[in-house]
């Protein structure tokens, strides 16, 4: 059952935090600051300037559920304190927050999680040699709920995350979805012996295993799939001028499938085709092949591939609304957990049941603390 979350008591979930400041340097609560940066977030609000100008307009506010023993916190208060968190810790408090303010979905027993990665087009640092920084994210699709994060300095690095992002995701009758950056034995393995499965977007950097895959399907789809015994799922979708169809195919693994000795964790092989038909009369398609560690219900494939997109979508939320690529945060614990921030903020401010925008809530938020505090209790009405 769900916990209730007001403003007074969210200051709890961070008192596990070591402090990682010097005693003599504590002038302002630890779980005060936090409580701020999370309100401020959610309004908006980009970084330690922000946050402080949205807190000295919020004071009294403010000074009726937090301890504030020397007032609003500079915004060099909050900046120090911020680069200073450790991520992974600091993501375990709101993980907590969550699991007591959201109660858990019985109506799927296998949940799903997305994850990906998204490159922060405005951190880099030419003269210190860094590029973007980029975030891999894991995403309940479902419940539209931030899980868990990490942190690289290049693309590349997301294969190195994406192990240790799993570490911090409760794996267990999960269905995890990663785009073909995550096509790696090592990625798979840990994911179903932490008790979860997977499916996974089947690209050129395992170019024996696409070609096996693609191989598969060509030759039978020249047979009209006569002889082949499939699970199956098809959508059509109206909207933004275009209509899209789409098919899903799931095979059982064949037993003489080349590839299988290497990849011994898939037991299903998929393959999906959109077709999309443009207001202008034009028509363009599209394909892709995954491996799956479980053999799904053709609905439960086309699901996971279609819910993987909801990922980007919060993506595209957090560049449109959080204007994320335009920030100029370079110092990369400061821009990890502002980041995270930002994620949870799109989490929260999502489950409220208003049906204005996200960033019409983002500016109720901003003129209404009735209307913040509805948000921050996490809770659908």
């Amino acid at each position: 059952m769900a916990k209730p979350v007001d403003v007074g008591s969210i200051g709890s979930y961070f008192e596990s935090l070591s402090d990682p400041r010097h005693a003599r340097n504590r002038r302002h609560l630890m779980v005060d600051i936090a409580v701020i940066a999370v309100c401020a977030v959610i309004c908006g609000c980009d970084g330690p300037t922000a946050i402080h100008r949205w807190a000295k307009n919020r004071e009294s506010w403010l000074a009726l559920h937090l301890a504030l023993p020397n007032g609003i916190p500079s915004r060099d208060c909050i900046r120090r304190l911020l680069m200073a968190l450790k991520p992974e810790a600091f993501q375990r408090c709101f993980q907590d927050w969550i699991c007591d303010a959201i109660p858990a979905d019985t109506e799927n027993s296998r949940r799903h999680v997305a994850i990906d990665g998204k490159a922060c087009r405005g951190s880099h640092d030419a003269a210190k040699g860094l590029g973007n920084l980029h975030i891999v994210s894991a995403w309940a699709s479902e419940q539209g709920i931030a899980l868990g994060q990490v942190a690289t300095d290049a693309k590349s690095n997301e294969i190195t995350a994406i192990p240790k992002l799993l570490e911090q995701i409760d794996l267990t009758d999960t269905l995890i979805t990663i785009d073909a950056m995550g096509c790696q034995k090592a990625i798979v393995e840990q994911i179903v012996d932490g008790g979860g499965d997977c499916v996974i977007a089947v690209k050129d950097n395992q170019p024996k295993l696409a070609t096996a895959i693609q191989a598969f399907f060509l030759d039978h789809l020249e047979r009209d799939l006569e002889d082949l015994h499939y699970r199956y799922d098809e959508t059509r979708d109206a909207g933004h001028g275009r209509i899209d169809e789409r098919s899903y195919y799931l095979v059982k693994v064949p037993t003489d499938f080349a590839p299988l000795k290497d990849w011994p964790w898939i037991k299903a092989i998929g393959y999906a085709v959109r077709i999309t038909q443009h207001a202008d009369g034009t028509e363009s398609d599209e394909v892709r092949y995954y491996l799956s560690s479980h053999y799904l219900s053709g609905k439960r494939f086309g699901e996971a591939v279609r819910g993987h997109w909801s990922i980007e979508s919060m993506h595209w939320v957090l560049d449109v609304n959080f204007r994320e690529d335009e920030h100029r945060t370079r110092e990369r614990t400061l821009g990890n957990n502002l980041s995270w921030l930002r994620r949870f903020a799109v989490t929260l401010l999502k489950r409220h049941p208003d049906k204005d925008s996200l960033r019409g809530k983002m500016m109720s938020c901003m003129i209404n603390t009735d209307y913040l505090t509805q948000v921050l209790s996490l809770q659908r009405v």
